[in-house]
Protein backbone atom coordinates (compact mmCIF):
# COMPACT_ATOMS: atom_id res chain seq x y z
CA UNK A 1 0.00 0.00 0.00
CA UNK A 2 1.74 3.52 -1.13
CA UNK A 3 1.60 5.96 1.10
CA UNK A 4 0.04 9.17 -0.64
CA UNK A 5 1.99 11.82 2.01
CA UNK A 6 5.60 10.12 0.52
CA UNK A 7 8.29 12.75 1.52
CA UNK A 8 10.20 11.16 -0.81
CA UNK A 9 8.33 10.70 -4.12
CA UNK A 10 10.59 11.81 -6.65
CA UNK A 11 7.86 10.42 -9.29
CA UNK A 12 7.95 12.42 -12.73
CA UNK A 13 4.80 12.95 -15.38
CA UNK A 14 5.75 9.93 -17.04
CA UNK A 15 5.80 7.89 -13.80
CA UNK A 16 3.11 5.09 -13.65
CA UNK A 17 2.24 2.66 -11.22
CA UNK A 18 0.88 -1.02 -11.03
CA UNK A 19 0.00 -3.26 -8.18
CA UNK A 20 0.83 -6.50 -8.48
CA UNK A 21 -1.18 -9.32 -6.54
CA UNK A 22 0.52 -12.53 -7.25
CA UNK A 23 -2.43 -14.77 -5.43
CA UNK A 24 -3.50 -15.31 -2.10
CA UNK A 25 -0.37 -16.01 -0.79
CA UNK A 26 0.55 -12.39 -1.48
CA UNK A 27 3.92 -11.57 -2.63
CA UNK A 28 6.21 -14.44 -1.39
CA UNK A 29 9.71 -13.07 -0.94
CA UNK A 30 12.91 -15.00 -0.60
CA UNK A 31 13.85 -15.38 2.80
CA UNK A 32 10.49 -16.44 3.98
CA UNK A 33 8.23 -13.67 4.34
CA UNK A 34 5.64 -11.63 2.38
CA UNK A 35 3.68 -8.58 1.44
CA UNK A 36 0.27 -8.82 0.61
CA UNK A 37 0.71 -7.46 -2.41
CA UNK A 38 3.67 -5.11 -4.09
CA UNK A 39 3.15 -1.58 -6.02
CA UNK A 40 5.96 -0.65 -8.17
CA UNK A 41 6.69 2.88 -9.89
CA UNK A 42 7.96 2.40 -13.50
CA UNK A 43 8.62 4.25 -16.73
CA UNK A 44 8.67 3.34 -20.19
CA UNK A 45 9.85 4.50 -23.28
CA UNK A 46 9.29 2.95 -26.99
CA UNK A 47 6.18 1.08 -27.90
CA UNK A 48 6.04 -3.26 -27.29
CA UNK A 49 5.87 -5.25 -30.88
CA UNK A 50 2.77 -6.84 -31.87
CA UNK A 51 4.68 -10.21 -30.99
CA UNK A 52 5.79 -8.36 -27.72
CA UNK A 53 9.09 -9.71 -28.16
CA UNK A 54 11.29 -6.30 -27.94
CA UNK A 55 11.50 -5.77 -24.37
CA UNK A 56 14.09 -4.69 -22.24
CA UNK A 57 14.22 -4.02 -18.39
CA UNK A 58 16.37 -1.71 -17.02
CA UNK A 59 17.51 -2.57 -13.25
CA UNK A 60 18.80 0.14 -10.86
CA UNK A 61 21.69 0.35 -8.88
CA UNK A 62 20.46 1.14 -4.78
CA UNK A 63 19.63 4.74 -5.05
CA UNK A 64 18.09 5.65 -9.07
CA UNK A 65 14.70 6.45 -9.22
CA UNK A 66 12.49 4.78 -12.36
CA UNK A 67 13.06 7.72 -14.68
CA UNK A 68 16.18 6.47 -16.32
CA UNK A 69 15.68 8.67 -19.09
CA UNK A 70 13.82 11.79 -20.54
CA UNK A 71 10.08 10.99 -22.50
CA UNK A 72 7.64 13.55 -24.73
CA UNK A 73 6.18 13.05 -20.84
CA UNK A 74 9.04 14.48 -19.42
CA UNK A 75 11.79 15.99 -20.41
CA UNK A 76 14.04 15.88 -17.62
CA UNK A 77 17.21 13.84 -18.28
CA UNK A 78 17.03 10.84 -16.41
CA UNK A 79 19.85 9.04 -14.61
CA UNK A 80 20.90 7.21 -17.63
CA UNK A 81 19.88 9.81 -20.25
CA UNK A 82 23.40 9.12 -22.74
CA UNK A 83 22.30 4.98 -22.65
CA UNK A 84 18.38 5.29 -23.70
CA UNK A 85 16.72 6.96 -26.06
CA UNK A 86 15.95 7.18 -30.00
CA UNK A 87 19.07 6.15 -31.85
CA UNK A 88 20.83 5.22 -28.13
CA UNK A 89 22.34 2.75 -27.54
CA UNK A 90 19.17 0.75 -25.70
CA UNK A 91 16.99 2.26 -28.36
CA UNK A 92 13.96 3.31 -28.05
CA UNK A 93 12.82 3.36 -31.67
CA UNK A 94 13.28 -0.74 -31.49
CA UNK A 95 12.76 -1.54 -28.19
CA UNK A 96 10.17 -1.27 -25.42
CA UNK A 97 12.40 -0.12 -22.39
CA UNK A 98 11.12 -0.42 -18.82
CA UNK A 99 13.02 1.02 -15.65
CA UNK A 100 11.08 0.26 -12.31
CA UNK A 101 11.99 2.12 -8.74
CA UNK A 102 13.39 -0.96 -6.74
CA UNK A 103 11.01 -2.92 -4.35
CA UNK A 104 12.29 -1.89 -1.09
CA UNK A 105 13.09 1.48 -2.50
CA UNK A 106 11.46 5.05 -2.13
CA UNK A 107 10.27 6.38 -5.32
CA UNK A 108 6.84 5.10 -5.56
CA UNK A 109 7.36 1.24 -5.38
CA UNK A 110 6.58 -0.49 -2.35
CA UNK A 111 8.90 0.06 1.01
CA UNK A 112 9.79 0.48 4.32
CA UNK A 113 7.47 4.03 3.84
CA UNK A 114 4.64 2.11 2.73
CA UNK A 115 1.65 1.80 4.89
CA UNK A 116 1.57 -1.46 6.93
CA UNK A 117 -1.93 -2.62 5.88
CA UNK A 118 -1.77 -4.00 9.56
CA UNK A 119 -1.13 -1.20 11.60
CA UNK A 120 -2.00 1.82 9.66
CA UNK A 121 0.86 3.02 10.07
CA UNK A 122 4.82 3.30 7.72
CA UNK A 123 6.50 0.17 7.86
CA UNK A 124 9.51 1.50 8.97
CA UNK A 125 12.08 -1.42 10.07
CA UNK A 126 8.64 -3.87 9.92
CA UNK A 127 8.93 -4.20 6.77
CA UNK A 128 10.00 -7.79 5.39
CA UNK A 129 13.69 -8.86 4.31
CA UNK A 130 14.54 -7.66 0.64
CA UNK A 131 17.12 -9.65 -1.50
CA UNK A 132 18.09 -9.46 -4.97
CA UNK A 133 15.87 -12.04 -5.82
CA UNK A 134 12.83 -10.18 -4.65
CA UNK A 135 13.94 -7.39 -7.27
CA UNK A 136 13.94 -9.76 -9.99
CA UNK A 137 10.48 -11.45 -9.19
CA UNK A 138 9.04 -8.24 -9.10
CA UNK A 139 10.58 -7.01 -11.99
CA UNK A 140 9.58 -10.41 -13.64
CA UNK A 141 5.53 -9.76 -12.39
CA UNK A 142 5.64 -6.13 -13.70
CA UNK A 143 6.39 -7.54 -17.20
CA UNK A 144 4.03 -10.31 -17.22
CA UNK A 145 1.61 -7.33 -16.09
CA UNK A 146 2.32 -5.31 -19.41
CA UNK A 147 2.41 -8.42 -21.45
CA UNK A 148 5.24 -9.33 -21.83
CA UNK A 149 6.60 -13.61 -21.36
CA UNK A 150 9.87 -13.09 -22.68
CA UNK A 151 12.32 -10.35 -22.43
CA UNK A 152 14.50 -9.50 -25.22
CA UNK A 153 17.07 -8.55 -22.67
CA UNK A 154 17.37 -7.49 -19.39
CA UNK A 155 20.08 -5.05 -18.29
CA UNK A 156 21.57 -3.63 -14.64
CA UNK A 157 24.49 -2.11 -13.07
CA UNK A 158 25.77 -2.57 -9.78
CA UNK A 159 23.08 -3.99 -8.20
CA UNK A 160 21.28 -3.84 -11.00
CA UNK A 161 23.54 -5.66 -12.96
CA UNK A 162 22.68 -8.72 -9.88
CA UNK A 163 18.99 -8.10 -10.22
CA UNK A 164 19.70 -9.32 -14.32
CA UNK A 165 21.55 -12.22 -13.35
CA UNK A 166 19.19 -13.17 -10.68
CA UNK A 167 16.25 -13.20 -13.30
CA UNK A 168 18.18 -14.99 -15.46
CA UNK A 169 18.62 -17.69 -13.23
CA UNK A 170 15.30 -17.62 -11.28
CA UNK A 171 13.54 -17.64 -14.69
CA UNK A 172 15.59 -19.72 -17.19
CA UNK A 173 14.93 -19.21 -21.00
CA UNK A 174 12.74 -16.59 -20.33
CA UNK A 175 15.44 -13.34 -21.41
CA UNK A 176 17.42 -13.60 -24.79
CA UNK A 177 19.96 -11.05 -23.78
CA UNK A 178 21.76 -10.23 -20.46
CA UNK A 179 23.61 -7.19 -20.08
CA UNK A 180 25.79 -6.80 -16.40
CA UNK A 181 27.50 -4.26 -16.06
CA UNK A 182 30.05 -3.97 -12.94
CA UNK A 183 28.31 -5.98 -10.79
CA UNK A 184 28.66 -9.34 -8.44
CA UNK A 185 27.82 -12.96 -7.95
CA UNK A 186 28.62 -12.66 -4.51
CA UNK A 187 29.47 -9.75 -2.39
CA UNK A 188 33.36 -8.39 -1.53
CA UNK A 189 34.28 -8.79 2.49
CA UNK A 190 35.74 -5.17 1.42
CA UNK A 191 32.32 -4.45 -0.08
CA UNK A 192 30.27 -5.91 3.07
CA UNK A 193 32.12 -4.31 5.08
CA UNK A 194 31.45 -0.50 3.63
CA UNK A 195 27.92 -1.24 3.65
CA UNK A 196 28.33 -2.50 7.07
CA UNK A 197 29.91 0.77 8.05
CA UNK A 198 26.89 2.87 6.49
CA UNK A 199 24.32 0.82 8.15
CA UNK A 200 26.19 1.24 11.51
CA UNK A 201 26.46 4.83 10.73
CA UNK A 202 22.73 5.26 9.98
CA UNK A 203 21.17 3.25 12.68
CA UNK A 204 23.70 4.62 15.61
CA UNK A 205 21.83 8.20 14.60
CA UNK A 206 19.39 8.71 17.50
CA UNK A 207 16.72 9.65 15.52
CA UNK A 208 16.87 6.47 13.61
CA UNK A 209 14.53 5.31 16.57
CA UNK A 210 14.67 1.63 15.67
CA UNK A 211 13.64 2.56 12.23
CA UNK A 212 10.42 4.49 13.53
CA UNK A 213 10.64 7.92 12.60
CA UNK A 214 8.72 10.46 11.16
CA UNK A 215 9.57 12.99 8.04
CA UNK A 216 10.29 15.87 10.96
CA UNK A 217 12.50 13.99 12.88
CA UNK A 218 14.92 11.93 10.56
CA UNK A 219 18.71 10.16 10.67
CA UNK A 220 20.16 12.83 8.65
CA UNK A 221 23.20 13.07 10.33
CA UNK A 222 23.67 9.40 10.26
CA UNK A 223 22.30 9.61 6.50
CA UNK A 224 25.17 12.43 5.63
CA UNK A 225 27.94 10.75 6.83
CA UNK A 226 26.80 7.13 5.34
CA UNK A 227 26.97 8.62 1.93
CA UNK A 228 29.90 10.67 2.40
CA UNK A 229 31.55 6.78 2.95
CA UNK A 230 29.85 5.59 -0.25
CA UNK A 231 31.03 8.83 -2.53
CA UNK A 232 34.66 7.84 -1.60
CA UNK A 233 34.07 4.15 -2.60
CA UNK A 234 32.21 5.09 -5.76
CA UNK A 235 35.12 6.86 -7.55
CA UNK A 236 39.02 5.92 -7.98
CA UNK A 237 41.93 7.39 -5.85
CA UNK A 238 43.22 8.75 -9.15
CA UNK A 239 39.79 10.95 -10.43
CA UNK A 240 39.80 12.38 -6.65
CA UNK A 241 43.44 13.60 -7.13
CA UNK A 242 43.15 15.07 -10.44
CA UNK A 243 39.81 16.67 -9.46
CA UNK A 244 40.74 18.42 -6.03
CA UNK A 245 44.40 17.35 -5.35
CA UNK A 246 44.79 19.21 -2.09
CA UNK A 247 43.04 22.54 -3.62
CA UNK A 248 41.79 24.48 -0.35
CA UNK A 249 38.60 26.33 0.03
CA UNK A 250 38.83 30.50 -0.15
CA UNK A 251 39.40 32.15 2.88
CA UNK A 252 35.68 33.82 2.56
CA UNK A 253 34.12 30.56 2.85
CA UNK A 254 36.32 29.75 6.23
CA UNK A 255 34.64 30.29 9.70
CA UNK A 256 38.06 29.45 11.97
CA UNK A 257 36.31 27.21 14.00
CA UNK A 258 38.62 24.07 14.57
CA UNK A 259 38.06 21.13 12.24
CA UNK A 260 36.40 22.95 10.09
CA UNK A 261 35.77 21.66 6.00
CA UNK A 262 39.40 23.21 4.86
CA UNK A 263 40.10 21.07 1.33
CA UNK A 264 37.53 20.94 -1.56
CA UNK A 265 37.22 17.39 -1.32
CA UNK A 266 36.05 18.01 1.74
CA UNK A 267 33.31 20.06 0.33
CA UNK A 268 32.73 18.47 -2.13
CA UNK A 269 31.27 15.39 -0.06
CA UNK A 270 29.76 17.36 2.53
CA UNK A 271 27.30 19.34 -0.51
CA UNK A 272 26.37 16.27 -2.48
CA UNK A 273 25.79 14.08 1.19
CA UNK A 274 23.54 16.83 1.82
CA UNK A 275 21.55 16.79 -1.94
CA UNK A 276 20.98 13.14 -1.04
CA UNK A 277 19.93 13.00 2.33
CA UNK A 278 16.78 14.45 2.39
CA UNK A 279 15.99 12.70 -1.69
CA UNK A 280 16.56 9.24 0.04
CA UNK A 281 14.72 7.00 2.95
CA UNK A 282 17.13 5.63 5.50
CA UNK A 283 15.20 2.39 5.84
CA UNK A 284 15.39 2.01 2.41
CA UNK A 285 19.14 2.54 2.20
CA UNK A 286 19.53 -0.12 5.24
CA UNK A 287 17.35 -2.69 3.35
CA UNK A 288 19.04 -2.67 0.27
CA UNK A 289 22.31 -2.21 0.97
CA UNK A 290 21.73 -5.65 2.87
CA UNK A 291 20.28 -7.23 0.10
CA UNK A 292 23.32 -6.56 -1.83
CA UNK A 293 25.72 -8.04 0.78
CA UNK A 294 23.23 -11.19 0.81
CA UNK A 295 23.53 -12.27 -3.03
CA UNK A 296 24.87 -15.14 -3.44
CA UNK A 297 24.73 -16.85 -6.60
CA UNK A 298 25.61 -20.07 -4.92
CA UNK A 299 22.79 -20.11 -3.07
CA UNK A 300 20.71 -20.84 -6.19
CA UNK A 301 22.82 -24.71 -6.50
CA UNK A 302 25.35 -26.10 -4.20
CA UNK A 303 28.13 -24.05 -5.71
CA UNK A 304 28.49 -21.07 -7.49
CA UNK A 305 28.95 -22.85 -10.88
CA UNK A 306 25.59 -24.86 -10.76
CA UNK A 307 23.54 -21.75 -9.20
CA UNK A 308 24.58 -19.97 -12.76
CA UNK A 309 23.90 -23.25 -14.38
CA UNK A 310 20.73 -21.93 -14.17
CA UNK A 311 20.91 -19.12 -16.55
CA UNK A 312 19.67 -19.29 -19.96
CA UNK A 313 19.94 -17.14 -22.42
CA UNK A 314 21.04 -16.80 -26.11
CA UNK A 315 24.30 -14.03 -25.24
CA UNK A 316 25.70 -12.26 -22.06
CA UNK A 317 27.66 -9.08 -21.80
CA UNK A 318 29.62 -8.54 -18.77
CA UNK A 319 31.62 -4.84 -18.61
CA UNK A 320 34.17 -4.53 -16.16
CA UNK A 321 36.07 -0.92 -15.03
CA UNK A 322 39.52 -1.21 -14.45
CA UNK A 323 39.82 1.49 -11.46
CA UNK A 324 36.15 0.15 -9.76
CA UNK A 325 37.25 -0.83 -5.81
CA UNK A 326 33.23 -1.11 -5.17
CA UNK A 327 33.37 -4.04 -7.64
CA UNK A 328 36.29 -4.38 -9.25
CA UNK A 329 37.39 -5.95 -12.96
CA UNK A 330 38.31 -9.22 -11.13
CA UNK A 331 34.75 -9.79 -10.55
CA UNK A 332 33.19 -9.32 -14.04
CA UNK A 333 35.83 -11.22 -15.00
CA UNK A 334 34.78 -13.98 -12.51
CA UNK A 335 31.19 -13.56 -13.59
CA UNK A 336 32.04 -14.29 -17.48
CA UNK A 337 34.54 -17.10 -16.86
CA UNK A 338 31.38 -18.95 -15.37
CA UNK A 339 28.98 -18.04 -17.81
CA UNK A 340 31.07 -19.46 -20.30
CA UNK A 341 32.28 -22.66 -18.22
CA UNK A 342 27.75 -23.48 -17.86
CA UNK A 343 27.54 -22.85 -21.46
CA UNK A 344 26.78 -19.13 -21.85
CA UNK A 345 28.23 -17.38 -24.75
CA UNK A 346 29.56 -14.29 -23.17
CA UNK A 347 31.55 -10.85 -24.37
CA UNK A 348 33.18 -9.44 -21.64
CA UNK A 349 34.72 -6.31 -22.30
CA UNK A 350 36.69 -3.88 -19.38
CA UNK A 351 37.07 -0.60 -19.73
CA UNK A 352 39.94 1.86 -18.65
CA UNK A 353 38.26 4.57 -17.08
CA UNK A 354 39.18 7.09 -14.63
CA UNK A 355 35.49 7.27 -12.97
CA UNK A 356 35.68 3.96 -10.91
CA UNK A 357 32.02 2.21 -9.50
CA UNK A 358 30.38 5.42 -11.04
CA UNK A 359 31.79 5.52 -14.69
CA UNK A 360 28.65 3.85 -15.87
CA UNK A 361 26.56 6.49 -14.77
CA UNK A 362 28.50 9.18 -16.84
CA UNK A 363 31.66 7.67 -19.42
CA UNK A 364 28.95 8.08 -22.39
CA UNK A 365 32.12 7.51 -24.53
CA UNK A 366 33.23 4.00 -23.18
CA UNK A 367 30.01 2.41 -22.05
CA UNK A 368 27.70 3.73 -25.23
CA UNK A 369 29.65 1.87 -28.05
CA UNK A 370 30.08 -1.47 -25.59
CA UNK A 371 26.06 -1.44 -24.86
CA UNK A 372 24.99 -0.53 -28.45
CA UNK A 373 26.85 -3.12 -30.26
CA UNK A 374 26.03 -5.62 -27.91
CA UNK A 375 22.12 -4.75 -28.93
CA UNK A 376 22.86 -3.94 -32.71
CA UNK A 377 24.12 -7.65 -32.73
CA UNK A 378 21.00 -8.96 -31.14
CA UNK A 379 18.33 -10.31 -33.21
Amino acid sequence: MADENNAYSFTTAATQQVTLRPGSAGFKMWRGESLPEVTLAYESWGELSPAADNAIIIFTGLSPSAHAASSTKDSSPGWWEYMIGPGKAIDTDRFFVVCANSLGGCYGSTGPISINPASGKRYGADFPDVTVEDIAQSGYLLMRELGVRKLHAAVGSSMGGMSSIAYAMQYPGEIDYLISISAAISALPLTIALRSLQREIIRSDPAWNEGQYDDDNKPLSGMSLARKLGLVSYRAADEWNSKFDRARLPAEKLTGKRFEHEFEIENYLEYNAQKFINSFDPNSYLYLSRAMDWFDVAEHGDSLKSGMAKVDVRRALVVGVTTDILFPSRQQREIAELMRSTGTDVNYVEIDSANGHDAFLIDDEHFSPVVKKFLDESN
